[in-house]
């Protein structure tokens, strides 16, 4: 099981560095599926991934200049995120003391998650007729940053798809720069998250096999996505982003039907 962890980590890594999706996304609903650990237990390591993969394709991106990173308005959205990311994680284990079933906790988080794909998809499909705005107050980029940062801290996810599409709509961004912004904040909206489950105590219990194949996989994809995102079009990353979105749908629809069973 370490391999296919490693697997589900290393692939899901490489897809998230190139769409600027984070992977979580992808991780945590697929090993949600496999029903081998707790939804708390996944959601940990899917973080941590997540943390590993974004810090290294941020320096791999920056270093290579393979996209352009606004970083006024990058760490006004990176702040907001960290601390939106503390009430997210308050939230969750909020919910999780409330119900005391991890699988109505699973349920909840597999029925927001098609809802944010669905939505996002939908946007990604249409955006071409879409006018966007190209806002800078710092402040609404730090009110921003909050909601973004609760949304992927409570769904575990470390950012998500729901990124690219305010970075899009709200700040103008083409594909591959709200990719790389997209990785900022997610690092360090993530960086908090781990720095708050450490500090309350409340890190899951998870084999150390199982944390180090996933951390590996996630360094791995990381570097691996950088070197693709430089080579890849536009429009390439559109394609695989409309494709993992579709993806991701089926198996939270998947999740959520399994964990209502439960």
């Amino acid at each position: 099981m370490v391999i296919v962890f490693f697997a589900v980590s290393i692939l899901s890594s490489i897809a998230g560095s190139i769409c600027g999706i984070g992977g979580g996304v992808i991780i945590k609903p697929v090993l949600d599926a496999t029903g081998i650990m707790s939804v708390s237990a996944i959601s940990f390591l899917s973080g941590c991934t997540v943390l590993a993969m974004s810090v290294v394709s941020v320096y791999k991106n920056v270093r290579s200049k393979a996209a352009k990173l606004d970083l006024r308005i990058a760490t006004g959205l990176a702040v907001g995120a960290a601390a939106g990311g503390v009430i997210g994680k308050t939230m969750f284990q909020s919910l999780k003391a409330a119900v005391g079933n991890e699988a109505v906790v699973g349920m909840t988080q597999a029925i927001v998650l098609i809802a944010v794909t669905l939505g996002t998809l939908i946007y990604t499909v249409f955006k071409h007729r879409i006018r966007t705005k190209t806002y800078t107050q710092i402040w609404l980029c730090v009110v921003i940053g909050i909601l973004l940062g609760v949304m992927s801290s409570f769904l575990g996810i470390g950012g998500g798809p729901i990124n690219l599409v305010v970075l899009a709509y709200f700040f103008s961004m083409s594909t591959k720069e709200a990719a790389l912004s997209s990785l900022y904040i997610i690092m360090f909206s993530q960086i908090t998250s781990l720095i708050q489950t450490c500090a309350t105590g409340s890190v899951p219990k998870v084999s150390a096999a199982y944390l180090a194949a996933m951390v590996v996989g996630g360094i791995l994809g990381g570097t691996l996505g950088s070197k693709v995102n430089k080579k890849i079009s536009e429009e390439g990353v559109n394609k695989l982003f409309i494709a993992l979105m579709a993806v991701i749908i089926g198996i939270n629809i998947y999740n959520a039907v399994k964990f209502g069973m439960a």
